[in-house]
């Protein structure tokens, strides 16, 4: 899937809209897309980002930070 950045996007803002959260995915965007990172935080509007199909929840690794 591809999406096009609007104006005043950073890309953890499009990834928070798509997915609904950033953590592990913002690497694979980037991964995805290379020279995407050189544009800066505010991404030109209209770029466009080739985006990963994302795990559900249960495919994301669990965390734990207590015993």
């Amino acid at each position: 899937m591809e999406l096009r950045s609007q104006q005043g996007d950073t890309l953890d803002l499009i990834l928070y809209r798509h997915y609904g959260y950033t953590a592990g995915i913002t690497e694979q965007v980037l991964n995805l897309n290379p020279g995407l990172a050189s544009l800066g935080p505010i991404l030109p509007t209209g770029t466009l980002i080739t985006m990963p199909a994302a795990p559900t929840q249960a495919e994301q690794p669990l965390i734990q930070l207590w015993n």
